[in-house]
C-alpha cells in the first residue's frame, strides 16, 4: 500500500478567510486581536485576509477549527475550510501571470 498517497488524503490544511471591519478604533482592534491570536494558533498569512495553517490529521485540523471558532469576533464574515493535503497540491498560485509555488508543508511538533 502507498502510505505516502493516503498521507496526502490524511494530512490538512485549514483556511481562515475573513472580512471584517476597521471603520472605528474598537474594530481595528478586534481586526488586530483576531489576527494576532489565528497566528499565535500557527496559521501563516497566505493573502491579505487569508490564512492557512497545516495539520496532520483531520482530527488535529478539528481542534485548530474549534480554536478559530471560539475567538470569532462579534461582526463581520469569516469563513473556516479545510481540504485535504492531495487538493491543496493541486491549488495553482499566481503573482501577476507569474506561477508561484505553494507554500512548503511545515513540519511541526505538537504536543498534547
Amino acid at each position: 500500500m502507498n502510505f505516502e498517497r493516503l498521507n496526502a488524503y490524511r494530512i490538512m490544511w485549514v483556511l481562515v478567510m475573513f472580512d471584517l471591519p476597521t471603520e472605528t478604533k474598537k474594530d481595528r482592534k478586534i481586526y488586530a486581536r483576531f489576527r494576532k491570536d489565528i497566528l499565535a494558533d500557527g496559521f501563516s498569512m497566505f493573502q491579505f485576509s487569508m490564512y492557512i495553517r497545516h495539520c496532520s490529521s483531520r482530527e488535529n485540523a478539528d481542534v485548530h477549527i474549534q480554536r478559530v471558532k471560539n475567538i470569532l469576533p462579534p461582526k463581520g464574515h469569516v469563513g473556516i475550510m479545510n481540504i485535504t493535503d492531495k487538493q491543496f497540491g493541486q491549488m495553482e498560485i499566481f503573482n501577476g501571470k507569474d506561477v508561484v509555488e505553494a507554500p512548503e508543508t511545515s513540519q511541526q511538533l505538537e504536543l498534547f
